[in-house]
């Protein structure tokens, strides 16, 4: 039996020939020409484009990280800068309220006709044997027992006590809502007299006795008792405080009235010394005051 697949030279050369032959015809057509520029051009080009998309994410994602810890450090700086202003801020506000305060009280002082001195409160004894408030005035700055203290708040001038213990550079101050604190006061409209008396606490009101019930109709709510001048305890007409109840006790021939002080003693941080042996008289010259 013949092999079929048998190797013959003639006609593996006409196959070599024709192979040939249609290469080289292809190569003068120019149907099979390859742009070996262009084609390496777009594969190099698309590597570059991998590889600069990788390192852009890669650049932008810890550029992101960089500028999160910016913005963080940046937030902390600002944050504590507004802290910083805030607390200005305040200070301002009660530096201001300060000299409101300092202004209103100065102006005060010039216009009490007795010499005075400042003072500033630097303790209270709300359980001692009297609720006594203790000042930054002492001998030395010439205060004595006895003397009258009063203060403005809020453009009210009221009466806070008087003077019962005096040390070399403090004394100590028997306010008005003490049990032992008794002042002459009159109504301001009606001017009837009677006495304001502490009741031991300054969340109680003051009491004023000795009123009588025929003046019933001459008293309102809210009427302003002053002091009344007389002993030399206090100086004239000085606000103590506001009517805030009127009872008629039948038992007595006097009314029961409850007096809410002027000084909202919680508040109170300055007061004023006042000397009634020395009264400020206006300088004349040439028959006219200067």
């Amino acid at each position: 039996m013949k092999n079929p697949f048998r190797f013959r030279l003639p006609e593996f050369v006409l196959a070599v020939l024709v192979l040939v032959s249609g290469i080289f015809l292809g190569l003068n057509s120019g149907g099979f020409v390859i742009d070996f520029n262009s084609t390496g051009f777009t594969v190099m080009s698309s590597l570059q484009k991998g590889v600069h998309t990788v390192t852009t994410g890669f650049l932008g994602f810890f550029t992101a990280i960089h500028d999160l810890a910016t913005l963080k450090k940046d937030y902390e700086v600002l944050t504590e800068k507004l802290k910083d202003y805030e607390y200005l801020q305040r200070n301002n506000a009660e530096i201001r309220k300060e000299n409101e305060r300092l202004r209103e009280q100065l102006g005060f002082a010039q216009s009490v006709e007795y010499k005075n001195t400042a003072a500033q409160i630097i303790g209270r004894n709300p359980d001692a044997l009297y609720s006594g408030i203790t000042i930054d005035k002492g001998s030395r700055h010439g205060v004595r027992k006895g003397m009258p203290v009063i203060a403005i708040q809020n453009g009210n001038v009221g009466v806070v006590g008087k003077i019962v213990t005096v040390g070399l550079v403090t004394s100590m101050v028997l306010p008005v809502y003490d049990l032992d604190c008794n002042i002459s006061s009159r109504v301001q409209n009606s001017r009837d007299l009677g006495i304001i008396s502490g009741n031991g606490s300054v969340e109680r009101p003051l009491s004023m006795s000795y009123i009588r019930k025929r003046s019933l109709d001459e008293l309102s709510i809210g009427d302003i008792v002053v002091t009344s001048g007389e002993n030399d305890n206090y100086m004239r007409d000085i606000p103590v405080g506001r009517i805030s109840k009127i009872t008629v006790l039948t038992y007595d021939s006097s009314l029961d009235i409850e007096i809410e002080p002027i000084i909202d003693f919680s508040r109170l941080e300055t007061v004023l010394i006042v000397d009634q042996k020395h009264e400020i008289r206006p300088e004349t010259q040439n028959g006219e005051i200067k």
